[in-house]
């Protein structure tokens, strides 16, 4: 009944995934035209990864409303192999790069089968915006040379943005009709990628900004063809070039270089860059999703690789999943895989039917586009973004763009990770933290009270982030799981920023997921991806950033009209009177809670010494009766209470209660006392509700329920555990 019933949702939504297709499709015509012309290779390769992307992924992909495709992480990647492999000679550079691309692609579809999915999470963050950025330079600095007409420009990356400033003035100062003209069609086509965002009208927006550029390019040819009697300006060596029978003329990949050293050097940079480009895409698409799913990343990786192989062989790019068109296609309400096939549909209707048309589109007015790409790849506003994030990412983020630039990708990558653990060690001036824990178990996860606790020891960062993803994508995200890093020495932003994006996943699919532990970390920035260092000792309060945790326990605080202390040790003169703490030494108290007679905090305290030293931190509350009260310890009757019980400590029955005596083991000096005390409602109470271990002297009681710090959940619901059990003994 369930395969009929997603077979007729299926049907249902074949509709809007159709219409979301053809939306789609009209931006990754120009897109995979433009791509394919940026990377040296013919135009038509761009669509043939397109289509072949767009049918392949939809069969047998794993995620839901991706579109795949040739993408901009690319185009510097397969300029460089065709130039590299070709020795001057790009057709056949194209023949040998398409090899590269077919093994590439089985590298991809081994990586998927075994399960490398989770490679993605090794690069940090801000190396990758570097590379990114490093990237979006490098279409920038050759296209724009393009949109004003020169097709001709080479040098290297730097050499052209140097150029730059020439070109524009030998455009200015032209003489060639041509050139102006084709010029000027890149500048408007510029122009209005840049404007169609203010653009409010509805009808206007049905058509994306480089479907346009291509609707006028056309015009703009159209008019001198029919209605002037001027000759077309702009020469054929700056139209796009097509074959005239597309159906015949694939291209075949040359082998011949395979056992090359400069071929396996552009294997293994197209294989990179597709697969972060792919992950990064797959990862950010399931945000956008509106049913919540979560794509299967391996078999994913394993499809593209399939697609990416047969595009090769056919003469097109590298097919990997793109953000920007997938995005088009959630928000013209995409739905299923469907979406993607119906692009790859439209595209080959398109090709099909007009190829003469495509023709007749100037090769400035495809640049204009991918300057516009590459623009916002390196935008300044994404370095203010790195800089938010702290000065040591923007240090990370520039080394790694430089490097790139000046070098090649894979040596800009590995720059990028090596400058990372660098400034870490530096950050943390301490070496032996990493090299001497990276190899050991840092996570443990259990399920306690149908909750999900993690807890992570030593540090997490993108060098083992990778056991605590394991860990985590164990746990359903409609249930209620507890990150717990106080055991953490240092917690880095590329950590910091994929725990946001477990909160987000399992909120949208009405789970919980609640980050702790990090109260204590110093930060740089007060960004929420910030790194975090745990600081052994209270550090200066006036530098302290309140986490999320911190700032929810003020809302608890205002919510319940309690006050609250995040720095607060005014529990540390009643704690050593408690028998739980006479063999501990308590190290500090933090995040104070508390009204007149409830007070309720976290203390970090230590077990044992030297070598067997263990630092703990746990959440207590501490009640403060109005009347004297017998000493006593209450807890759940368990196996070592039974221990106890047989070595010769004394549980204390309440006769009338059997249930109670079962359930609870109670000791204490005064056994008078104490079952005067435990009248027949303070009983029922401890029946009723969660049971806590209880330590009660003349300071009042001590309840908490494990050694660990709790969520804001489990805060407030020992507040109003207090509250209660205060009003009964008062």
């Amino acid at each position: 009944m369930k395969k009929q019933s997603a077979f007729k949702t299926f049907l249902s939504e074949i509709p809007q995934n159709l219409f979301s297709g053809f939306v789609v499709s009209l931006i990754a015509l120009p897109l995979g035209l433009g791509l394919a012309l940026a990377s040296g290779a013919p135009p038509i390769s761009g669509i043939i990864a397109a289509i072949v992307g767009g049918t392949v992924v939809a069969i047998i992909g794993g995620s839901n409303v991706t579109i795949t495709g040739p993408g901009n992480g690319l185009v510097v990647v397969i300029l460089a192999a065709i130039t590299t492999l070709g020795e001057g000679d790009m057709q056949q550079g194209f023949l040998y790069t398409l090899a590269a691309i077919v093994v590439s692609g089985v590298i991809m579809i081994i990586l998927g089968f075994l399960r490398m999915g989770s490679l993605g999470d090794f690069f940090p963050s801000s190396a990758i915006q570097g590379m990114l950025a490093a990237i979006g330079i490098g279409i920038f600095a050759k296209q724009i040379h393009v949109m004003f007409g020169n097709i001709s420009a080479k040098g290297s990356i730097i050499e052209l943005l140097l150029k730059i400033p020439e070109g524009i003035i030998n455009f200015i100062k032209t003489d060639s009709t041509s050139i102006f003209y084709a010029g000027l069609v890149g500048i408007i086509s510029l122009l209005i990628m840049i404007f169609y965002g203010k653009i409010r009208n509805r009808y206007l927006k049905l058509i994306p900004a480089p479907m346009w550029i291509v609707i006028l390019s056309i015009s703009f040819y159209a008019y001198f063809e029919y209605f002037s009697t001027a000759d077309y300006p702009i020469e054929k060596s700056l139209l796009i070039s097509l074959p005239n029978d597309i159906l015949s003329n694939f291209a075949f990949p040359d082998f011949g270089k395979i056992y090359k050293m400069e071929f396996i050097s552009a294997v293994i940079s197209i294989t990179l860059i597709a697969s972060i480009e792919s992950l990064l895409s797959i990862k950010a698409v399931d945000k956008l999703d509106s049913l919540k799913r979560r794509s299967n990343v391996n078999k994913d990786i394993r499809a593209l690789g399939i697609a990416t192989v047969i595009s090769g062989f056919l003469g097109g790019l590298n097919v990997v999943t793109v953000i920007a068109r997938s995005s088009v296609n959630v928000n013209n309400k995409g739905s299923n895989r469907s979406a993607n096939f119906f692009h790859a549909s439209f595209l080959i209707i398109f090709i099909l039917l007009f190829a003469t048309q495509l023709r007749k589109i100037p090769l400035p007015a495809l640049a204009a586009i991918l300057v516009f790409t590459g623009y916002k790849l390196a935008s300044p506003d994404n370095i203010v973004k790195v800089f938010k994030v702290g000065k040591e990412q923007l240090i990370i983020f520039l080394i790694t763009l430089l490097t790139t630039i000046s070098t090649s990708l894979i040596t800009g990558i590995l720059v990028g990770i090596f400058a990372t653990l660098i400034m870490h060690i530096i950050i943390n001036k301490n070496a032996k933290l990493f090299f001497k824990n990276i190899i050991k178990p840092n996570v443990l996860m259990f399920k306690e009270d149908d909750i999900y606790y993690v807890s992570v020891k030593n540090f997490s960062s993108f060098l083992n982030y990778t056991k605590l993803k394991t860990k985590l994508n164990q746990i359903p995200e409609t249930e209620e799981a507890i990150i717990d890093f106080s055991l953490c020495d240092f917690v880095d932003d590329s950590v910091m920023e994929n725990m946001s994006n477990y909160t987000e996943s399992f909120t949208r699919k009405g789970g919980h997921f609640e980050v702790i532990g990090l109260d204590d970390a110093e930060s740089k920035s007060n960004h929420p991806f910030a790194l975090r260092k745990i600081m052994p000792k209270q550090i200066n309060n006036l530098n302290k950033v309140f986490t999320k945790r911190q700032g929810s326990i003020e809302n608890i605080s205002k919510e319940m009209h309690w006050q609250y202390d995040p720095f607060s040790d005014i529990e540390m003169e009643e704690l050593p009177t408690f028998g739980y703490f006479k063999t501990r030494k308590i190290q500090k108290v933090s995040n104070v809670l508390s009204n007149d007679s409830c007070t309720i905090f976290d203390v970090h305290f230590s077990e044992g010494e030297l070598i067997a030293k263990q630092i703990v931190k746990t959440t207590m509350l501490h009640i403060h009766p109005k009347k004297n009260i017998p000493d006593f310890t209450l807890d759940k009757e368990g196996l070592f209470e039974h221990i106890l019980h047989f070595v010769g400590y004394t549980d204390i029955d309440l006769d009338n209660h059997p249930d109670f005596s079962k359930r609870f083991y109670l000791s204490g000096k005064n056994e008078k006392q104490i079952i005067e005390f435990f009248t027949d409602e303070l009983i029922l109470f401890f029946e009723s509700n969660k049971q806590y271990h209880i330590s009660a002297t003349k300071k009042g009681l001590l309840i908490f329920g494990n050694e660990r710090l709790a969520s804001v959940k489990e805060i407030k619901a020992l507040a109003y555990f207090g509250i209660a059990l205060q009003k009964i003994i008062r």
